[in-house]
């Protein structure tokens, strides 16, 4: 069921597009609320009690995809690649953390991007900044740039398709371990750091060897679980796709299973928090350097009332030479608090330079040490580190600088794709993978 004047509807809410044509708008959220869900309240509630286990110090978050997504990269191919590199990773993990991986995408829903200004300017030419594929196009002309909300329909049907893609992949045998394991030897076969892997790959075929020969081929190796999830930045959608759930009369986002709110838009009495503490999904916070444990310990009250293990996430996004000083106070008075947050680290957004070439960039070793400060801080405090947030894609693309197969500065126009900020390639993706383990295992 959907419900309208919602409490969130009536605060200041930075980072929105402004929709030129209202009536347009109008008729356009009014047909997205008649929608069916792209996600069911059952299935946010799954992926809360999956949380809830890392929040405890059961389990792993591995959550990675697109900066943002793109109209026209919703090929079975694309999603294919991005799918198999997740499923890659979470097999090594899995294997040595020896605990399960919660597997989550930035997928099927990441069209849209904040952005630190409302203007771009080219050759005297000003126009409004590029917002992602839900509000306007990436080309540089007045009339790509107008925002258009018939966007938002193309953007819940985009999402749509790809989690069908999604579902089929995850349970009609693609993703079955042994497949996933085999495309990681060969990575460790062809990659030029793949002697480094060798002993961690070995060891998990040793294992698959074992219960082979025991006879033991359970169903859960043919299947995984995997969920979705974006920043809810766009609130008119997430208002069109909020609904009440007939079960237990709470307000779900359907959007998504998970969503999380940005360090641009997580001010503590404007709407994104508003809208973040009505609905019952898991919910994410980036908190970057600027964080304090105020800010931290509000967050909690407002968002996580009940201290329920699972229902918040906080993705902390500080920059390499930055992490091992805010980070330890932030959990450790948290953690004073009572509060079970599941702490993870976006290693990606705190460490973008841009290049001699111009490309925006970042260095795969400053990624690297980011996750090495966060697994330190942790290991430090005795907490848990829960998880990983990668900007990545499952093509060869040439967007961040180093990794085992390393691009150089002078190879980034060679496949510089994304529409936003760089993302790892596969095989970098891979290196982070195995490079995480061997972390995970010093713990």
């Amino acid at each position: 069921m959907t419900v309208t004047n919602h409490s969130w509807q009536s605060l200041p809410a930075a980072q929105q597009p402004e929709w030129p044509d209202q009536e347009a708008l109008r008729k356009t959220l009014a047909e997205l609320a008649s929608y069916p869900p792209l996600v069911f309240a059952g299935e946010c509630d799954q992926l809360r009690a999956r949380l809830g286990a890392v929040a405890r110090g059961e389990a792993f978050l591995l959550q990675g995809g697109d900066c943002a997504e793109a109209f026209d990269a919703v090929s079975a191919d694309q999603i294919r690649n991005k799918l198999k590199t997740l499923l890659q990773m979470a097999a090594v993990l899995t294997y040595a953390a020896s605990v399960p991986v919660v597997k989550v995408g930035r997928i099927a829903g990441q069209y849209s991007k904040p952005r630190s200004k409302n203007t771009e300017t080219r050759d005297g030419v000003t126009l409004p900044v590029y917002r992602g594929d839900s509000v306007n196009g990436f080309e540089f002309t007045p009339e790509s740039r107008i925002p258009d909300p018939e966007r938002l329909k193309r953007m819940y049907n985009a999402s749509a398709s790809t989690l069908n893609l999604v579902r089929a992949f995850t349970t009609g045998g693609y993703a079955d371990l042994r497949q996933v394991h085999a495309w990681n030897q060969d990575f460790v076969r062809n990659s030029p750091a793949g002697q480094r892997y060798e002993q961690l790959a070995r060891e998990i075929d040793q294992a698959l060897a074992f219960m082979n020969a025991c006879g033991v081929a359970p169903e859960e190796f043919k299947t995984v679980e995997f969920f979705s999830s974006h920043e809810a930045l766009i609130l008119d959608y997430e208002t069109a796709l909020t609904r009440t759930d007939s079960r237990t009369g709470d307000l779900y986002d359907v959007s998504g299973h998970m969503v999380w709110i940005g360090e641009r838009t997580r001010q503590l009495d404007h709407a994104h928090i508003e809208f973040a503490s009505k609905i019952r999904n898991p919910i994410g916070v980036k908190l970057g350097p600027t964080t304090t444990v105020d800010d931290a310990l509000t967050l909690i009250d407002r968002l996580d009332p009940e201290r329920e293990p699972g229902r918040l996430t906080f993705i902390t996004r500080m920059g390499a030479g930055k992490i091992r000083d805010h980070l330890p106070t932030l959990v450790e008075k948290v953690t004073a608090s009572g509060a079970q947050v599941v702490w993870i680290t976006d290693p990606m957004h705190g460490n973008t330079f841009e290049a001699s070439s111009g490309h925006k960039t970042r260095n795969f070793d400053d990624v690297l040490d980011e996750v090495k400060g966060f697994f330190e801080v942790h290991r430090a405090l005795g907490t848990h580190p829960g998880g990983i947030h990668v900007e990545l894609t499952g093509d060869d693309v040439t967007e961040c600088v180093g990794g085992g197969d390393e691009v150089l500065v002078d190879d980034l126009h060679q496949r510089y794709e994304t529409a936003c900020d760089p993302r790892l390639n596969r095989s970098q993706s891979l290196d982070l993978a195995f490079l995480v383990a061997e972390m995970y295992r010093n713990q």
